[in-house]
């Protein structure tokens, strides 16, 4: 069959014209169902009518594009009187007889000549019939009063009873993370989500009906109100911690009061890691012309692209040190993720000598905003080594082959003590009593190395060798040959020249044997000493505010020690003034004053937790008390993130609360608070009951004893 011959345009204005027809008489009755099921069944029956509808409506469309096909199309044009019912020979093949190829020609004439239309024409009053009805219909549904609204004044409000419980229908929370992470936008339809701090979050929530308020209520005492927008309830919240929260309807919790959780991931800190050098403290020796240092920097959002490489130039010697700092900014190589930093340090543009000292860290961030996280690499040190003019000998050549050990004088110990002060707001406790404990190590340190000249004992100071076993050379015939030695170490290490003088001097752990210095700077120097144990024990304490003013006396007292002039060998010790035997073991205890005990009991602060271990651990028909409950919740507040999991605590918290006679709710509160629990004192275990063969043994010896 060839369609060629058909008239075509006028078939495809006919279809046309039959859809608008019909779209014009099902578009309003849509709208007004859709209304209808907006106002009874809530948003989601009027999404459901509405895809019914459309379902239905192009099922229609394509039945009525299918029905007028060729034969329908034929039969229309037969109903014209000039088609003569050949309309047929059209559709026809162009091959046959001569009679029916004139036919076709004429026909073919007639349509050029007076083009066929097939349109239907506008049922205009039926279709303003069907859309007044429609219209009518969608103005009911507007006007008609909502299940959960109270009438005018005057008239009693419906009951709860008598309207249907209102119920979530629809819920989406949406997720917009800090730029900085690089995290898309989410759309979860679940009220629980895990998300990065400082996560801007959005509900939107539908019902079943129209409540009157809407809230969500924290655990930790925050409300949340939300406000009606675009058909739904809509509230905003940056996610600043972790929290449990309700969903309160007309003033009742929904779900049972069930809680939701919103954990906030924190943003974890960067991770410097050193390549190069592969230790941290390096011996340069003489001539080299640069140094290599090497980082690697990780972040779980990304890495700053540029760093700062700080370094410290230390020149001088013992109280006598001076500093220079320089800061070069370091552009990072790499992903995002992951970025190396590297630099060569040309050591002689910065004018280093030998016996000087180069300390480099890496400071780095993440990109964190408004304020990034910083990261600061261990300090690596790298020591210029001296050259050695000429080839000792003897005793002076063993002192000048080893290198003094690394030590911080009294005044850098002062500089990072305040150093740590300003960091103390930032650092946490542990951290912070970590640092000061190891300036503390650093001051004891100094302090045992000034207290050699004293005569004092080094605790860790190692032994020095000597040519023989007992700690003199062969040819020693001195003095000291009545002196006993400890025995020589097998070989000189680094760090062992000051325990030279030690050996050799004969100090022998005696503060007045030591003669080295004369009496008023030797007294200066135990001054010193004082204040720097002092120091030390604040330190450790992990109080630096307490030892700066102890450290100043120290500084000061090493500062008149370098100045002394005289150095006083004498080789006996000190005349002591004579014992006043009359007050020997007197008994009197005129002018002595009462000193208070500066111990005192340190406070429970696991009292609450304890308290309520032992009331879970009771018969479960007993009640916990309320205040117990209350009291426990104000602690996690305070102290809760020592929980693992410090949401699932709360919840069971909030659980027991809201249902005292629950027995799994209070196993499960157990079984939470049992890593929390204060580890018991140290006490004195009871002996082991005897058995029968003990018992015996213990009845006969009370036996003997009585005799």
């Amino acid at each position: 069959m060839s369609a060629d011959a058909l008239p075509h345009a006028a078939w495809r204005a006919a279809r046309l014209r039959a859809l608008a027809i019909l779209a014009a008489f099902a578009l309003p009755w849509l709208v007004a169902l859709a209304a209808c099921a907006q106002r009874f069944g809530g948003r989601t029956s009027a999404l459901l009518a509405v895809g019914i509808g459309l379902l239905l409506l192009g099922f229609i469309a394509v039945v009525q594009w299918r029905h007028r096909d060729v034969r329908w199309l034929l039969r229309a044009l037969n109903a014209r009187s000039d088609m003569e019912d050949s309309a047929d020979l059209l559709a026809a093949p162009p091959a046959g007889g001569a009679l029916r190829q004139l036919q076709r020609q004429r026909l073919q004439q007639r349509l050029a000549a007076r083009p066929a239309d097939l349109r239907l024409g506008w049922p205009w009053p039926r279709l303003a019939a069907s859309t007044l009805a429609a219209a009518l219909l969608l103005a009911s549904a507007l006007l008609w009063p909502p299940p959960a609204a109270e009438v005018s004044d005057g008239v009693v409000p419906a009951t709860p009873a008598a309207r249907s419980p209102l119920r979530l229908t629809f819920s989406q929370l949406q997720l917009i993370s800090p730029r900085y992470t690089g995290l898309p936008t989410r759309r979860v339809s679940a009220l629980s989500a895990s998300a990065p701090q400082g996560t801007q979050l959005r509900w939107t929530l539908a019902f079943n009906g129209t409540p009157d308020r809407v809230a969500l209520i924290f655990l930790d005492g925050r409300r949340l109100p939300l406000q009606p927008r675009d058909g739904g309830w809509q509230a905003d919240l940056r996610l600043d911690a972790s929290a449990l929260y309700r969903i309160e309807l007309d003033g009742r919790l929904q779900d049972a009061g069930k809680p939701y959780r919103l954990d906030a991931l924190p943003d974890r800190p960067p991770q410097l890691k050193v390549l190069a050098p592969d230790r941290s403290l390096s011996i340069a020796p003489p001539g080299q012309p640069g140094w290599e240092l090497a980082f690697e920097v990780e972040d779980d959002y990304g890495v700053a692209t540029q760093a700062t490489l700080q370094l410290t130039l230390a020149q001088g010697s013992g109280e006598d040190i001076t500093f220079r700092e320089l800061s070069l900014p370091l552009q990072g190589q790499g992903a995002s993720l992951r970025r190396r930093f590297s630099h060569r340090v040309a050591l002689a543009a910065l004018g280093l000598q030998a016996g000087d000292d180069l300390i480099a860290r890496l400071v780095a961030r993440d990109n964190r905003g408004p304020q990034p996280q910083l990261v600061r690499s261990p300090a690596l040190i790298l020591r210029l080594q001296a050259a050695a003019s000429e080839e000792p000998s003897g005793i002076e050549g063993v002192v000048k082959r080893v290198l003094p050990a690394y030590f911080r004088s009294q005044r850098q110990i002062i500089l990072d003590a305040e150093a740590l002060l300003k960091q103390r707001p930032k650092l946490a406790a542990e951290r912070y009593l970590q640092k000061s404990d190891a300036l503390g190590v650093d001051q004891r340190i100094l302090r045992l190395r000034y207290g050699q000249f004293l005569g004092e004992e080094a605790e860790d100071g190692p032994t020095l060798p000597t040519a023989d076993a007992s700690g003199h050379d062969a040819e020693d015939g001195g003095d000291h040959a009545g002196h006993d030695h400890p025995a020589p170490a097998p070989a000189t290490t680094f760090g062992q020249d000051v325990d030279l003088l030690e050996t050799y001097g004969h100090t022998h752990d005696h503060a007045d044997a030591a003669t080295l210095l004369d009496p008023q700077t030797r007294a200066t120097l135990k001054l010193a000493l004082d204040q720097m144990w002092q120091s030390e024990l604040q330190l450790r304490q992990g109080h630096p505010e307490r030892a700066l003013p102890f450290a100043y006396k120290a500084l000061g007292y090493i500062k008149q020690v370098q100045q002394a002039e005289r150095i006083y060998l004498a080789r006996v010790g000190p005349q002591l003034p004579p014992i006043d035997e009359g007050r020997r073991l007197g008994g009197k205890r005129e002018g002595l004053a009462p000193r208070p005990d500066p111990l005192r009991a340190a406070p429970p602060n696991d009292a609450d937790i304890a308290a309520l271990w032992q009331q879970l651990d009771a018969a479960p028909a007993r009640a916990v008390p309320t205040q117990s409950l209350a009291a426990l919740q104000a602690g996690l507040r305070r102290h809760g993130q020592r929980a693992a999991d410090p949401l699932a605590l709360q919840a069971a918290l909030d659980a027991l609360q809201r249902d005292p006679a629950c027995a799994a709710c209070r196993d499960h509160l157990r079984a939470l608070l049992w890593p929390l629990l204060p580890t018991p004192p140290a006490a004195v275990a009871r002996r082991p009951a005897p058995d029968a063969q003990g018992q015996r043994y213990l009845d006969a010896l009370d036996a003997e004893a009585k005799r």
